[in-house]
C-alpha cells in the first residue's frame, strides 16, 4: 500500500484544500451529498486541467476505516434478524451483475485499444482497484481500465443523489444517525477508534476483501451488537472522509488529457449509464416481486464504489446495512469470481477486440 509520505506533500495538501473548497461550496448551495461530490468534481476539473494533485491510497484507506466503522454501528439485533429476508435481492444481484459484464465487455472489446482484459476488467462494476489489479495481471490496459472505472464511479456518485433530488424529494442536509465530536463520551470514542484502527489492521493481516472497509466494519458491528456501544462515527471525520474519497476519485484523473482520452471518458460514461439503465430495471421489478424499497435496492444495485455508495445511503437516510450487505456480496462474488470467468469468455473477446490503437494516455 502506498504510504501517506510516498506522494508529494503539495500535491496532496492541494488536493485536499480544493476538495474541502469544493464540498463547501455544494454544501452552501445544498447540492446533494456535498462533500464528497464538491471535493470530487472540482478535483477533477482541476486535475484535467493538469494540477499536480496526489491523494495516497493510504490516507484513503484510513478514511474508508471511518465508513466502515460508521458502517458496523448500522448492524443493529434487527437489521441483523431481517437479513434472511434480503436473499432474494442477494441473488438477483448476483445475476444481474453478471448480466451487466455480459453486456458491457463485448461493448469494449470493441473500441479502440481495448484487448480482451481490458475489457472484461474495465467491464466489472465494482473494485476498482481489485479489477485493475486483475486486469494488469492478465495484460490489461492499467491506464485504460483505471480511467473507464474512475469515470464509472464518477458518473454513478453524481447522478444518483441528482436522482433522488429531482424525482424523489431529497433534501440536502446533515446526514441522519451521526454524532459530533462534543457528544461523544470518551469511553465511545475509545471504542469507536479501536474499532477502526485494530479492525484495519487485522482485515489487511487477514487478507480480507476491502479490508480497510470490512475489518472496521465487523469489529463495529460486534461492538454495537453486543452492546458495548451505541455510538456512531462524529459527523465531523464523516465529512472528512468523504472529503478525501472524493478528492481521491477527481486525482486519479491526474496525468489525463482532456483531448487525448475524451472517446475513452465518453465510452466510459456510455457504459456506465448503461449499467445504472440495467441498474434501475432491476430495482423496479425487485421493488414489485419482494416490497423491498426501490431507494435501497437502486443504491444496492448501482454500479458504484462501495464506500462512495455507502456514503451516497447515509445522506440520503437509505438503510446503510442493506447497501452495505449487497455491496459487499457483490465484491466478494468478483474478486473470487471474476478470474474463472475471464478464462471462459478471454477467447470470445480476444476474437472481437481492437487492442491496436494510440494508447490512452
Amino acid at each position: 500500500m502506498i504510504g501517506i509520505r510516498a506522494v508529494p506533500a503539495r500535491g496532496l495538501a492541494l488536493a485536499l484544500a480544493i476538495g474541502a473548497a469544493g464540498g463547501w461550496l455544494f454544501a452552501e448551495i445544498r447540492m446533494p451529498l456535498p462533500w464528497m461530490m464538491g471535493a470530487m468534481c472540482l478535483t477533477t476539473f482541476a486535475a484535467l486541467a493538469g494540477a499536480p494533485l496526489a491523494m495516497p491510497s493510504g490516507l484513503r484507506a484510513l478514511m474508508i476505516a471511518v465508513v466502515g466503522t460508521m458502517l458496523g454501528s448500522a448492524f443493529t439485533p434487527k437489521v441483523v434478524a431481517g437479513i434472511a429476508l434480503w436473499a432474494p435481492s442477494l441473488a438477483a444481484l448476483l445475476l444481474y451483475t453478471v448480466l451487466i459484464i455480459a453486456v458491457a465487455a463485448p461493448i469494449l472489446a470493441r473500441a479502440p485499444g481495448f484487448n480482451a482484459p481490458s475489457a472484461f476488467y474495465a467491464g466489472v462494476p465494482g473494485g476498482f482497484s481489485e479489477m485493475v489489479f486483475l486486469g494488469e495481471r492478465s495484460g490489461g490496459d492499467e491506464r485504460r481500465m483505471s480511467l473507464i472505472h474512475s469515470v464509472r464511479i464518477l458518473v454513478t456518485v453524481s447522478a444518483i443523489p441528482l436522482w433522488f433530488r429531482l424525482f424523489h424529494g431529497y433534501d440536502p442536509g446533515t446526514p441522519t444517525g451521526l454524532g459530533t465530536f462534543a457528544k461523544l463520551a470518551p469511553f465511545d470514542g475509545l471504542i469507536l477508534a479501536l474499532s477502526a484502527v485494530v479492525g484495519f489492521v487485522a482485515g489487511k493481516r487477514l487478507r480480507l476483501p476491502a479490508a480497510p472497509l470490512l475489518g472496521p466494519m465487523l469489529l463495529s458491528a460486534a461492538a454495537h451488537l453486543s452492546g458495548l456501544t451505541a455510538a456512531s462515527p462524529p459527523a465531523e471525520a464523516v465529512n472528512l472522509a468523504q472529503v478525501v474519497l472524493g478528492a481521491g476519485v477527481g486525482a486519479r484523473f491526474v496525468g489525463f488529457e482532456v483531448r487525448k482520452v475524451f472517446g475513452t471518458m465518453a465510452l466510459g460514461a456510455g457504459v456506465t449509464a448503461l449499467m445504472l439503465a440495467l441498474a434501475v430495471g432491476a430495482a423496479l421489478g425487485l421493488e414489485r416481486l419482494t416490497g423491498l424499497p426501490f431507494a435501497g435496492l437502486i443504491l444496492a444495485f448501482a454500479p458504484g464504489g462501495l464506500a462512495e455508495m455507502v456514503l451516497v445511503s447515509l445522506a440520503l437516510g437509505v438503510d446503510t446495512a442493506f447497501v452495505s450487505v449487497h455491496h459487499i456480496v457483490r465484491m466478494v462474488f468478483l474478486v473470487a469470481g471474476a478470474p474463472l470467468v475471464f478464462r471462459l469468455v478471454e477467447k470470445h473477446l480476444a476474437r472481437i477486440s481492437r487492442p491496436r490503437a494510440p494508447a490512452a494516455d
